[in-house]
């Protein structure tokens, strides 16, 4: 595996857990390829704009409770995938307050990211163990 390969895709997820934890619907989507797939183990496959408009729901329903994401130290992989781009797993932790305690929960995930025209964007997500 490549040191490089590997620390550009650590910043790519640093940079859209940036916005995430801003709740920056409009900054995160540029993460994301229009052909998109998400897959989630409970709610099932979305596209592009069915996920953009959950990540504006989410954020909505959770503009004072704090919601945010964590990477959990150690658990990023990176692995290149020849002439398209890297598949990227780890595990991450949400959490918010929610009758004003920490409610959190760790979840696995995997994201498959294109390289095209020099731009990094993730074409599919799996996100499972919820």
């Amino acid at each position: 595996m490549s040191p490089e390969l590997y620390r550009t895709i650590a910043r790519l997820d640093s940079a859209m857990f940036v916005a995430f934890n801003r709740h920056d619907a409009a900054q995160l989507q540029t993460f994301f390829a229009k052909d998109l797939e998400f897959y989630h183990d409970k709610g099932g496959l979305a596209n592009f704009e069915q996920t953009m408009q959950g990540f504006r729901n989410l954020f909505d329903q959770n503009k004072t409770t704090g919601l945010n994401r964590q990477l959990v130290p150690g658990t990023l992989e990176v692995y290149p995938i020849s002439s398209y781009g890297a598949v990227e797993t780890y595990q991450h932790r949400f959490c918010h307050v929610e009758n004003g305690r920490d409610d959190c929960g760790t979840f696995k995930n995997l994201m498959v990211w294109r390289l095209r025209d020099g731009q990094w964007k993730v074409t599919r997500v799996v996100s499972y163990g919820h």
